[in-house]
């Protein structure tokens, strides 16, 4: 019997996941695995999918991990912040000797676990890290392009942007604090170099960019694992870089005040008699302002773009692709939950490159991925691309003319 077990499936990516993995028949059993148990077996009542069922894990115990890790053919981690709990979760697969997916888009815990690559293989265990938007379809982009359009990939800058969700969890406004207070690598020139978003270093890379169906908005630098990971896999990568926003923009410039007088600090202060620890502080005022950030900016409903240029040379010249895959009413649930889903199906299937542990662009075949990720796509109702449809590309050739192309997905 196919068991899928998704860790952190009552979240918003992970309950997106959960869905995605029922659209299909690959799986006799789709496993919510919460630390809140009795509010997983509720959800996946309320599922109305027999095959679904709901479990208590408690993801901070390694005995708890392995022991519901020991029945399933796929882990599926969407448990946040990774920072914390990426490399304990692998760790307990690699014990259980399951085959692994998450969608950590953390830098630390992406080093760690890609550390434990020999350990992976030695189990027999396959990890696929990095498998949501960016990390995870960027990557496959960038594969694609080094396969299919270019001799040679020398730069590729991935930008994002989302917002407009019915709420944000604590994980998720957590790895944004956590993003803009600490060093951003970059890959410059064919070196690393560290930025910082809220300085003169990080400032210094700003761009506005025209996403569709988003707007146009600046994108700051962000320590997103690509600009680390493509460097391993592409001989002759110049430029690697991650750049992100969330709108609304006076929201996003909230979060960067809170983080510039010290509110992501998780050293406990006393006030009066109580220990306050500064972070907790500002994942409740920012959920508590958020409502009004998104009612003054009239933003009715979720949307999202990534964006991903990856320039090179094709028979001897220069060409350029942009790649933008939108979603209007789908936010980052959908935007990270379906592609994660693709990869656990297609670990499933045997498709994914391995033992060890692998980004994306090092375990994917593109066109198996994208095929199916639209399939699901359209199973769970979301439009992807606006007019255009679902990806929109536009190559820039030698004479400098941008023209529309398609790559039949």
């Amino acid at each position: 019997m196919a068991r899928a077990l998704v860790l952190g499936g009552l979240g918003g990516i992970g309950s997106v996941a959960v869905r995605a993995l029922a659209a299909v028949d690959d799986f006799d059993q789709v496993v919510i695995a919460d630390v809140l148990g009795e509010e997983a077996e509720t959800a996946a009542a309320q599922l109305g999918d027999s095959r679904i069922t709901g479990i208590a894990v408690d993801a901070q115990s390694h005995t708890n991990l392995t022991t519901a890790m020991k029945d399933a053919d796929v882990v599926l981690n969407c448990t946040g912040p990774f920072y914390r709990f990426g490399p304990p979760v692998l760790r307990a697969a690699i014990d259980a000797g399951v085959d692994y997916v998450d969608v950590c888009d953390d830098l630390a815990p992406t080093q760690s676990m890609l550390a434990m690559h020999d350990a992976a293989q030695a189990a027999g265990v396959t990890a696929l890290i990095g498998m949501g938007n960016s990390p995870g379809i960027a990557n496959v982009i960038v594969r694609l392009c080094a396969e299919q359009l270019l001799d040679r990939v020398e730069s590729v800058d991935i930008m994002h942007v989302h917002g407009g969700e019915p709420e944000e969890g604590p994980g998720v406004i957590k790895h944004r604090l956590h993003a803009m207070d600490n060093p951003v690598p970059l890959f410059v020139n064919g070196e690393f170099v560290e930025v910082h978003q809220l300085e003169a270093d990080g400032r210094a890379f700003v761009r506005e960019f025209d996403f569709r169906d988003v707007g146009r908005l600046p994108v700051y630098p962000y320590p997103h694992p690509e600009t680390i990971t493509l460097p391993r896999y592409l001989p002759g990568l110049q430029r690697a870089t991650n750049m992100g926003v969330i709108f609304p923009l006076a929201y996003f410039h909230r979060t960067q005040q809170l983080v510039r007088v010290g509110l992501s600090s998780q050293e406990p202060l006393t006030v009066g008699d109580t220990a306050v620890v500064p972070l907790d502080v500002a994942v409740a005022l920012l959920q508590s302002q958020r409502p009004g950030f998104l009612e003054e900016a009239q933003v009715t409903g979720p949307a999202g773009c990534l964006a991903v240029e990856v320039g090179g040379i094709k028979d001897g010249d220069y060409h350029r692709y942009v790649f933008q895959l939108s979603s209007t009413m789908a936010g980052a649930g959908e935007g990270t939950g379906i592609p994660a889903a693709v990869g656990t199906i297609l670990m499933h299937w045997g498709h994914i490159s391995g033992p060890g542990v692998l980004p994306p662009e090092a375990a994917v075949d593109p066109t198996s991925f994208l095929d199916l990720a639209f399939d699901l796509m359209r199973r769970l109702g979301v439009q992807a691309g606006g007019d255009s449809g679902a990806l929109h590309v536009e190559h820039i050739g030698p004479d400098g003319v941008a023209r529309q192309v398609s790559l039949g997905v």
